[in-house]
C-alpha cells in the first residue's frame, strides 16, 4: 500500500475539496505525459491506479515481432517470451515501465500536471461554491480600497464591491464584518471573479428572510420592495395565516428584528405595511405615515389619483418627494398626489366623485391628531408656528386688535 499517497490525498480532499476520483485520474494524465516525454510518444500507454491501496501500474501495449522496426510500439517474440512464455507473434503484451526510469524533465513535466490539474479543480470547486449562492447575502470582510472600489474577503475568494453597489453615505474600515448581497459570479481563468452589493433591494429582503423565521417558513410574504439605498425603504408583506400579524412579526417585539436589520443597513429608515390586493388601499397603506381622503386608482392604466388633507400634503409627498416616490415603485402605479383644496379647484380632478366613509373622514379633519403620531424622521418636514406669532401678520394689526381692547 502506498500510505503516502494515500495521506496526501486525503490531505487534499479535505483542504481544497477536490475529490479523489479527480485526482487519481490527474496523476493518470501526469504519469502519460512523462511517458510521452521519456519515449517521444505515447499512444500505447496506459496506467492503473488501484483506488484502495493507491498502487499504480504503469504499462505499454506492445504488438510482438519478429523484427522490431518501431521499439515504443513493438517487442520482439524473444523479449516478448521472457515476459510470458505463451507469447507469440501477433499477440499484444503489457511491457510494464519504471517511473523511477524517467528523466528529471519528464518527472518535472508530470509534477506540473498534477498541480495545474489542482489549481484548476480548486477554482472550479469555490466558482461552484459561490455560484450557488449567488442572488444571496454573505458576510464578508473588508480587506482594502482598490480605487474607489472596496476588496471584500468571503472565505475562501474575494469579491469586489464597485462604487456604484456602494452606498454613499456608508464608510467602511478594513476588517469590517458587513454583510453583502452578491450580485454575479464570473468564471475566469484567474478564478471566480464575484461582484457584490449594498444598495440592491434584494439585500433587504434577504436580510428580513434570515431574521424573520415567519419568512423563512413561508408563513408571512414579502410581496413587493422599494429602497432609496442609504436613506429609505419601502416594503409590503403579508401573512398566510390569519392568526399572524404581517407587520408584527417583521418589527418583532419591542422592534428587535426591525432594529437589527436597520444596525445593519446603518441607519436606513424601513417603512413595513400591509399588502392589499385592493390597488386602493395598497396605495393608502404605500403613502403611511401620511392620512388619505380618498384613493382612485386605475388598474388598467396603472394610475392613482390621492387626495389628502392639506395639512398631510407634505408628509404624503415626502422630503424631495422620496415618500410618494417609493409609494409608486412599491405599488407599481404612477400616483399623483393633491390636497383637498387642489383637488377641488383642479380641472378634470373631480372631487365629487370620490367616494367618502363619513366617520373615517371626520378623523382627517384638520388638528384631529395626536401629537407624536408621525413616524421619525418625518417631523423635520413640518415646521410648526408659534400661535403668538402666528395670530397677528403685521404689528399695525396687532396694535389696532390692543387698541379695540382698551
Amino acid at each position: 500500500m502506498n500510505q503516502e499517497l494515500m495521506e496526501a490525498l486525503d490531505i487534499l480532499e479535505k483542504e481544497k475539496e477536490i475529490s479523489k476520483e479527480t485526482l487519481f485520474e490527474a496523476i493518470e494524465n501526469s504519469l502519460i505525459t512523462a511517458c510521452k516525454n521519456h519515449f517521444g510518444k505515447a499512444d500505447n500507454v496506459k496506467v492503473e491506479i488501484d483506488r484502495e491501496t493507491c498502487d499504480f501500474l504503469c504499462y505499454a501495449e506492445k504488438e510482438v515481432v519478429e523484427e522490431v522496426e518501431d521499439s515504443v510500439l513493438q517487442i520482439s517474440l524473444e523479449d516478448a517470451q521472457e515476459i510470458s512464455e505463451k507469447a507469440k507473434v501477433g499477440d499484444i503484451i503489457r511491457v510494464e515501465i519504471k517511473s523511477k526510469e524517467f528523466g528529471r524533465i519528464a518527472t518535472q513535466n508530470a509534477k506540473n500536471v498534477i498541480l495545474q490539474k489542482i489549481r484548476e479543480e480548486e477554482r472550479s470547486v469555490i466558482y461552484n461554491q459561490y455560484y450557488e449562492k449567488e442572488k444571496d447575502v454573505v458576510t464578508g470582510i473588508v480587506q482594502r480600497y482598490i480605487g474607489r472600489n472596496i476588496s471584500i474577503n468571503l472565505g475562501k475568494a474575494d469579491a469586489i464591491l464597485n462604487e456604484s453597489e456602494q452606498v454613499k453615505t456608508e464608510h467602511f474600515r478594513p476588517t469590517e464584518r458587513i454583510k453583502v448581497y452578491i450580485l454575479e459570479v464570473r468564471n475566469t481563468p484567474k478564478g471566480p471573479r464575484i461582484l457584490v452589493s449594498r444598495t440592491h433591494p434584494e439585500l433587504v429582503k434577504r436580510l428580513f428572510e434570515s431574521e424573520v423565521t415567519e419568512i423563512k417558513d413561508g408563513t408571512v410574504e414579502i410581496m413587493s420592495i422599494a429602497r432609496e439605498a442609504g436613506s429609505r425603504t419601502k416594503i409590503a408583506v403579508r401573512s398566510n395565516n390569519p392568526n399572524v400579524d404581517a407587520v408584527g412579526a417583521c418589527v418583532g417585539v419591542n422592534g428587535t428584528r426591525v432594529n437589527s436589520i436597520v444596525d445593519e443597513l446603518c441607519g436606513e429608515k424601513i417603512d413595513i405595511v400591509n399588502w392589499d390586493e385592493n390597488p386602493g388601499n395598497l396605495i393608502q397603506n404605500a403613502l403611511s405615515p401620511a392620512k388619505i381622503v380618498a384613493v382612485f386608482a386605475d388598474p388598467d392604466e396603472k394610475t392613482a389619483k390621492v387626495v389628502v388633507p392639506d395639512y398631510q400634503l407634505s408628509l404624503a409627498i415626502g422630503r424631495e418627494g422620496q415618500n410618494a416616490r417609493l409609494a409608486a415603485r412599491l405599488t407599481g402605479y404612477k400616483i399623483d398626489i393633491k390636497s383637498e383644496t387642489q383637488a377641488k379647484d383642479a380641472p378634470g380632478f373631480r372631487y365629487e366623485d370620490y367616494v367618502y366613509d363619513d366617520e373615517d373622514y371626520e378623523d382627517y379633519e384638520e388638528g384631529d391628531y395626536e401629537e407624536g403620531e408621525y413616524e421619525e424622521g418625518y417631523e423635520e418636514d413640518y415646521e410648526t408656528a408659534d400661535p403668538e406669532e402666528a395670530e397677528y401678520d403685521t404689528d399695525e394689526e396687532m396694535s389696532a386688535d390692543v387698541e379695540e381692547t382698551e
